[in-house]
């Protein structure tokens, strides 16, 4: 028996560098994890929808599927969105099992991505003083995502020894007002880390908004770093430890070791 497949679920833009990046993502698992068979589907604004590759892929024969959410600002394992999706599959698939893995959500290890994203746009801008920092995120309005997210911004103060604001797109702070806050400490060269996988019209916006309050940098999207791969990996292993019926497995030698064995992190 094989692993389950993975299915990729991005959010779609109509910029085509959205979708990029999650084609960049499947090619990069398919190489460091030959054995999981991996696909693309978005929940909106692109193609193919969840519900067409899932049907694809029963009609393969596949019987097991794990979608893993492509969003980095949300912890929460358990969206209305993914879930009412889940259920249109189980519904259209019967003989399909079919789990949602939780969100890449604010990971720690994403701070190093980010980093080396501003060096590479301080770099562009010959900018070599910085004095504040703001970390640019998704919206979300998940009460523990949004304490993470705050955490992030902190621990990336404390790496680099300046004050760092979270600003949001939402109901939080906009960019615009943690700029203003820090130049009202005296802060006169700030920097912008970006918490997006792609450069979708929420990160656009962002970016506009912090060049209008004077950023000296921002740093661009996250993308498909080989971190994301990582944790992309580390969801779907979880989530395909929850397909594996223990009534089904009679004894130790019959155990369903695929998933321990073939899609381990």
């Amino acid at each position: 028996m094989t692993a389950p497949s993975l299915i990729l679920l991005g959010t779609g833009g109509a910029d085509p560098r959205v979708a990029q990046v999650s084609h960049e993502l499947r090619a990069m698992l398919q190489t460091v994890r030959p054995e999981l068979d991996v696909a693309v589907a978005f929940l909106d604004q692109g193609y193919p929808r969840c519900l067409q590759v899932a049907g694809k892929l029963a009609g393969r024969g596949v019987t097991e599927v794990v979608v893993v959410p492509l969003q980095l600002g949300d912890a929460h394992p358990r969206q209305p969105e993914t879930a009412a999706l889940i259920a249109q599959i189980r519904a259209a698939h019967p003989g399909l099992r079919v789990i949602a893995a939780a969100p890449i959500g604010p990971e720690a290890k994403l701070l190093s991505v980010i980093d080396q994203r501003l060096r590479d746009a301080l770099k562009s801008r010959r900018v070599d003083q910085l004095d504040g920092l703001v970390l640019s995120t998704e919206t979300t309005t998940d009460v523990r995502s949004t304490a993470l997210l705050a955490r992030r911004a902190r621990q990336w103060s404390t790496r680099h020894k300046l004050p760092c604001l979270v600003a949001t797109g939402g109901s939080g702070p906009s960019i615009a007002d943690a700029i203003r806050s820090l130049h009202a400490q005296g802060r006169r060269h700030i920097a912008v880390g970006s918490w997006f996988l792609t450069p979708d019209a929420a990160f656009v916006r962002q970016a506009e908004l912090a060049h209008a309050a004077r950023a000296v940098a921002i740093a661009a999207p996250i993308g498909a770093a080989s971190e994301v791969a990582s944790i992309i990996v580390s969801r779907y292993v979880v989530a395909a430890m929850d397909l594996i019926d223990i009534d089904e497995v009679a004894t130790a030698d019959e155990r369903p070791a695929r998933h321990l064995t073939v899609v381990g992190a």
